[in-house]
């Protein structure tokens, strides 16, 4: 019971980590296409908040849900010389925003430090009341 404010951030500082890499797998993807020439999708991770009764005290916990594609147009390149261009001479380039992703990555990174310093809050709380039951 003592430690489910340390699990409560560590869940949140794993969410974080999924969501940094998946931005980064979709800034590596930003122009890529597959062995078709379909253009690489942009991937979204969904949290959800689950709470965990098991114990005394009740938590929400944070989960990755699942991780879908973005539905969002691609982008249009005029090539009417590229051999993926379609008949009005278009190129479907990946739906990725590497400004968005990047953002994305810089918001998670404050998420994780957000948690990190809770958790060391907690953590230090914890060994300050060890502390004082020693003396």
């Amino acid at each position: 019971m003592i430690f489910k404010g340390l699990e409560v951030s560590l869940t949140g500082m794993l969410a974080q980590r999924v969501r940094m890499d998946i931005a980064s797998s979709n800034l590596a993807n930003a122009n890529s296409t597959d062995e078709n020439g379909k253009p690489y999708r942009r991937k979204v991770p969904i949290f959800e908040a689950v709470l965990d009764s098991s114990g005394d005290v009740p938590v929400y916990r944070v989960k990755v849900k699942k991780i879908v594609e973005d539905p969002s147009p691609y982008r249009l390149r005029y090539d009417p010389s590229s051999p993926l261009a379609d008949k009005k001479g278009y190129v479907k380039l990946p739906n990725v925003d590497p400004i968005r992703e990047m953002v994305d990555m810089m918001s998670a990174m404050r998420s994780y430090e957000a948690n990190l310093t809770a958790f060391n809050t907690y953590k230090n709380s914890i060994l300050n009341a060890i502390d004082i039951l020693r003396a």
